[in-house]
């Protein structure tokens, strides 16, 4: 009987020991050897420093594919750890080099550092309807340390507040297999605008602004083709802004379905059963399905790495019908002086900012990843 009940006993303790296989796989220098279970955790950034060899700098004045203002570099005033949080922080360009520089001035990144060249990316020179970049930030990612295909991605993050700010924690195709954006997808696990009192369609619509997180996956045949992110958006509005407090954002990313969490609240879920091409209905596009040699859920059966990134501005996040209830928006997106129309109005949005403390950094506690 003893012996019966040991054996009994090491059956359960084997059976909890077992390793259920996972669907997940991972890429990159800080990726966990071959081997891992379902349910394990993969990656786990506690920012108790910043690690470089994990995070990699975007440096660079192209705008983000959305012409913003802000020149991203790798600069501890704009990116570094405190108490064991990540912090991104604006500043302003004219603060190290003069109000006069962002006129006349010219900025040149060696190529050996500059990571995106597009939209004079890596060389500009300013001019009074076309001025360098007059805010300076931080954008970080994961492109070469880790990379990993379906599973459960979580962040702990406190938003930032301030007119015209834009964070955003969100996933890009590692190889893009299905050919550039929007064909290999995007993964936006969380994005939000930092404005107190933004309010949608002329005034009447809901809070957009620091309210009101978002959760979207953009996909589609070619840029010409609208990218179908509508059908694939979600928004979650509380009654104090996000920035108040430290919140959980997660995506969990299965060979069936993507599903969007904040504060373990579902926030949505997308479920293409006959594929991106179907659900984004683009058959009557004219154009041939990029996703036909995937699964069903290509372009999104492919691996994607993490970003952490906070913007400003731009020429088409913040729509011109939006109402922002304590002065009028600076600028219009089809401005061709955009940036400049913004910076002349910083008497407006710069007190919003409180820049001498850390209500316009966007936080993040941790970022972890588990195994399907």
């Amino acid at each position: 009987m003893k012996i019966f009940v040991v054996n009994l006993l090491l059956f359960f303790v084997n059976l909890s020991n077992a390793c259920t296989p996972t669907l997940t796989t991972v890429s990159g220098s800080k990726a966990p050897p071959a081997g891992f279970c379902s349910g394990d955790l993969i990656f786990e950034e506690n920012f108790d420093n910043l690690d470089q060899s994990k995070w990699r700098h975007e440096i660079t004045m192209a705008g983000g594919g959305n012409f913003e203002f802000q020149w991203y570099v790798n600069d501890r005033f704009n990116s570094y750890t405190l108490g064991g949080n990540l912090h991104l922080k604006p500043t302003f360009t004219s603060d190290i080099f003069g109000e006069e520089f962002l006129t006349s001035g010219r900025v040149v990144i060696p190529p050996y550092e500059c990571t995106e060249w597009y939209n004079n990316g890596c060389d500009r020179q300013g001019t009074p309807d076309n001025i360098i970049n007059p805010i300076r930030s931080a954008r970080i990612d994961t492109q070469n340390s880790f990379s990993f295909k379906f599973g459960t991605l979580e962040f702990r993050a406190k938003m930032p507040a301030g007119d015209w700010l834009w964070p955003a924690l969100w996933m890009m195709p590692k190889e893009s297999v299905y050919g550039g954006w929007p064909r290999s997808g995007e993964i936006d696990v969380m994005e939000m605008r930092g404005n107190r009192a933004l309010f949608a369609d002329y005034g009447q619509g809901g809070h957009v602004g620091n309210e009101q997180a978002s959760c979207t996956i953009h996909f589609g045949p070619s840029v010409t083709v609208k990218n179908h992110w509508p059908k694939a958006h979600f928004a979650k509005n509380q009654n104090v802004g996000w920035n108040e407090n430290f919140h959980l954002y997660r995506v969990t990313w299965s060979p069936t379905q993507i599903r969007f969490l904040i504060d373990w609240d579902l926030v949505g879920t997308i479920e293409p059963s006959e594929g991106f091409w179907k659900y984004g209905n683009f058959e009557s596009s004219g154009l041939s399905n990029p996703w036909s040699g995937g699964t069903n859920m290509a372009p999104f059966d492919q691996e994607f790495f993490i970003i952490i990134n906070l913007a400003v501005g731009g020429t088409n996040f913040f729509d011109d019908s939006f109402v922002n209830r304590d002065y009028p928006k600076p600028w219009l997106n089809s401005s061709p002086r955009a940036a400049a129309d913004f910076w002349e109005g910083r008497s407006k949005w710069e007190p919003t900012w409180n820049r001498y403390n850390d209500d316009s950094h966007l936080q993040v506690d941790y970022v972890r990843v588990w195994a399907m």
